[in-house]
């Protein structure tokens, strides 16, 4: 059976999550069915701690609402917010695309950059790196005074900037790759990756595939979460913490 992929956009820009379903299709194997959804309720462009916070309940929402039938998920929103939660609770896989794109990043180089919009993420995502246990391979994070949002939104006015920050990352931070990280910076690889030393790859397409060699493998998790009572949660998502089938 084709493979139903969840793509979920923990914030709440349609557009976005158009963009990256597009691309997705671009990517996936041609009989993955891909279905995108979009943040109820949060940012428009997560930038922040406190957005990024918002942002995991809104990812738990979403999955309640629509999950259901999905055999695979794709967090497709950098920085994973909500992933643990989601892993938790679904039946199915769950990938997120910062942790997938570092990931493939530590298999095919020693040292690896992050190149992402929005100066917050810098902190945040080092620290996310060596949560993840990949510290030691990550050579620098760096931001562009840009953010995800601006960056889909005018790709060509975003691209020497990125050249700049991806060329900084190679020369002074010793990256022997880049990520482009971020929901905003999907379709940038093939504008910059021929003009760079060093390979480019984006943290779409290695959760793609990574939940679809889950699939076909049928990987299914078996985490049992303890039923909670909730409160000013919706519907879906308050059935979903009771663990009412």
């Amino acid at each position: 059976m084709p493979m139903r992929l969840l793509l979920l956009n923990a914030n709440t820009s349609t557009e976005m999550t158009q963009r990256v379903v597009a691309a997705a299709r671009q990517v996936a194997r041609p009989d993955t069915q891909i279905t995108g959804v979009t943040g109820r309720f949060g940012a428009d462009v997560i930038a922040s701690r406190s957005a990024y916070a918002i942002a995991g309940h809104a990812a738990l929402d979403a999955y309640a609402e629509y999950g259901g039938t999905a055999d695979a998920i794709v967090l497709a929103c950098f920085g994973d917010p909500g992933l643990q939660a989601l892993q938790e609770v679904a039946g199915v896989p769950v990938f997120g695309m910062a942790e997938a794109g570092c990931r493939r990043a530590a298999q095919m180089a020693r040292r690896f950059s992050i190149i992402t919009g929005g100066a917050a993420w810098g902190p945040m995502l080092t620290e996310y790196v060596n949560l993840i246990g990949l510290g030691q391979q990550l050579a620098s994070v760096r931001t562009l005074a840009s953010n995800g949002g601006q960056i889909a939104a005018d790709p060509a006015a975003a691209e020497s900037g990125i050249l700049i920050a991806c060329k900084a990352a190679i020369e002074e931070d010793g990256a022997e790759l880049v990520i482009l990280g971020g929901a905003g910076m999907v379709g940038m690889v093939e504008r910059v990756a021929g003009r760079l030393p060093v390979p480019v790859i984006d943290g779409l397409t290695p959760a793609i595939q990574f939940a679809e060699t889950a699939y076909q493998e049928r990987h299914n998790t078996s985490a049992q979460p303890v039923a909670m009572t909730t409160h000013g949660l919706s519907p879906a998502l308050t059935k979903l913490l009771a663990r009412e089938s």
